[in-house]
């Protein structure tokens, strides 16, 4: 167990402030209870005031990496301890945790970058907290998620946050598959290596959509590129773009509602004319529905037709 973990709260007389532009901001101790506090995804300018009140008044900071979160005490002065609290350590780091709070500590919850909970560690925390009647507080702020949602140029009326896709092949065309379905934009999270074979499948799954692959947002090297899937995919294959990557995909065009009698008589007038392949391209472009499953179907039309073998 970690040093800050094992010091108890009691009577503080510790000076709390923190340091912005040369100028020193005393501040109260923080309310005890759990605070969920966003932090910058990359530009430090990006903390809130009331999160550098927060994490210079809270008796405890609890993060992922304390390397990285040190980076950004260090730059507003701030000296509150941290102790990590991640995907490897968390289920003997939470109990300690908890009885913290029980004990009356003002802890201050945050992640590498942006807003806790975000395909980051900490809802389990946060739902004990609950539990056992702690107060839970979010403090808002800096979000990849939303950024990315802000700068891509689609619909945002309706999105869904589906994370990181699986590594594996088969199991991230499946779950792609899944997701066509939803009539609402889509915002995923993935890594350098394996943007290109997941830009590839979203291609071969979606069908010529609308996106936007957004790296490295309101840091030094950002980079927004827009296109067709198929067009991103082409721009990124044979290169392996670094840093953090969020890609945003518009929703499944209006004409894509189309019935499987009408998709099936689209691909036989197609099959009649060209090859499978050629046959589930035009059927995708014209009804937005996704390549691979317009391929399966054709599939069973050619063997009863014996039309459009595949080549």
């Amino acid at each position: 167990m970690s040093e800050a973990l094992r010091q108890k709260p009691g009577r503080d007389h510790t000076a709390r402030h923190y340091m912005l532009d040369g100028h020193r901001t005393d501040v109260a101790r923080l309310a005890p209870g759990l605070h969920v506090v966003a932090t910058p995804i990359g530009n430090l300018g990006d903390i809130t005031l009331r999160a550098l009140a927060a994490l210079a008044g809270a008796d405890l900071i609890a993060c992922e990496d304390t390397r990285v979160t040190r980076k950004l005490l260090d730059r507003y002065a701030i000296a509150t301890p941290l102790t990590p609290y991640h995907d490897h350590n968390a289920a003997q780091a939470r109990p300690a945790l908890l009885r913290r709070l029980a004990e009356g500590a003002a802890i201050a919850l945050v992640s590498d970058a942006g807003t806790p909970l975000i395909s980051d560690p900490g809802f389990k925390l946060v739902r004990a907290a609950h539990d056992a009647g702690h107060a839970v507080t979010t403090l808002p702020g800096a979000s990849s998620l939303l950024a990315a949602l802000a700068v891509a140029g689609l619909p945002t009326d309706q999105f869904l946050f589906a994370g990181f896709l699986p590594p594996k092949a088969a199991a991230r065309r499946a779950r792609i598959a899944e997701l066509g379905r939803i009539p609402a934009t889509l915002v995923l999270f993935e890594t350098g290596p394996r943007l290109a074979a997941t830009l590839a499948d979203l291609a071969d799954g979606l069908g010529p959509r609308e996106a936007a692959v957004c790296r490295e947002l309101t840091k030094l090297h950002e980079e927004i590129r827009r296109g067709d899937l198929a067009t991103l995919s082409q721009n990124c294959a044979g290169s392996e773009l670094r840093g953090e990557i969020v890609v945003v995909i518009g929703p499944p065009a209006a004409q894509a509602q189309v019935s499987a009698s009408d998709a099936d008589a689209l691909l036989r007038q197609a099959l009649n004319r060209v090859s499978l392949k050629d046959a589930v391209g035009e059927v995708a472009d014209v009804t937005g529905l996704p390549r691979r499953e317009l391929y399966q179907r054709a599939l069973v039309l050619a063997k009863e037709t014996g039309h459009g073998a595949p080549r």
